[in-house]
């Protein structure tokens, strides 16, 4: 009997395809998606998704949805209280094993698997330290499709919102800027792709811009990081 694993999905490009790999893979049993929803506006945090996008990705997906509601500005404190609480009733079912799509952040993956490891369960990462030009290019061969929801203007201007990731995509990137978007760059929503039943059908809204107050130890320039997030509605 394969080992129980919950996916940890944020609706783009990298979860998608890690969740390819893990699947092709066959050594766990994905159960269900997990997906950090802002409370306030039903949104998957950063990406800018509506819940209603995420709910047909995960019927296309043929997987359960675990929607985990954060509140608009939680705290540390607030944020581990509900991951821990959503987690340990997860385990309770059988999971042992939680799925994550980072790629190279180091500490955002030790900090993942500390949390786990304080209740017992293990993290995986599949495409942890694989090349990111790779990546996005068997991405792409693989027939993913996907759209940029949200930029982060320090790297990309407003333009780059609500555009689909092509080759001519990346090769408009500066050459600053992470292929796979893997600093926080810019947050994508994939749309269609060999572990989809059918394409998730979506319109082109808005694109608006939001601020967020920069971290306190950041001491290099005081102030606000400006995004750009490009609405997608529901067909």
């Amino acid at each position: 009997m394969k080992p129980k694993a919950i996916f940890n999905w944020s609706s783009g490009k990298d979860s998608a395809l890690a969740l390819y790999k893990i699947l092709k893979e066959d050594h766990f049993e994905v159960t269900s998606l997990l997906t950090s929803i802002n409370k306030d506006f039903q949104r998957i945090s950063m990406h800018g998704v509506h819940v209603s996008l995420l709910e047909k990705q995960a019927e296309s997906l043929n997987l359960d949805l675990i929607k985990m509601e954060i509140p608009k500005e939680p705290s540390m404190e607030e944020y581990q209280d509900i991951m821990s609480k959503t987690m340990k009733g997860i385990k309770s079912q059988g999971v042992t094993h939680s799925v994550f799509g980072d790629i190279f952040l180091e500490d955002l993956k030790e900090y993942r698997e500390k949390q786990l490891e304080t209740i017992g369960m293990k993290a995986i990462f599949p495409l942890w330290k694989q090349n990111t030009t790779d990546l996005i290019h068997e991405f792409l061969d693989l027939g993913f499709k996907t759209i940029i929801t949200c930029v982060n203007e320090t790297y990309l201007d407003k333009s780059f919102a609500g555009r689909i990731i092509d080759e001519n995509f990346i090769k408009d990137l500066p050459e600053n800027v992470d292929p796979c978007g893997e600093n926080g760059e810019f947050h994508t929503f994939t749309f269609d792709g060999p572990i989809f039943k059918n394409k998730i059908e979506f319109e082109i809204g808005e694109t608006l811009m939001k601020t967020y107050p920069k971290p306190k130890a950041d001491d290099s320039d005081a102030g606000e990081y400006v995004f750009w997030f490009c609405d997608l509605i529901a067909k």
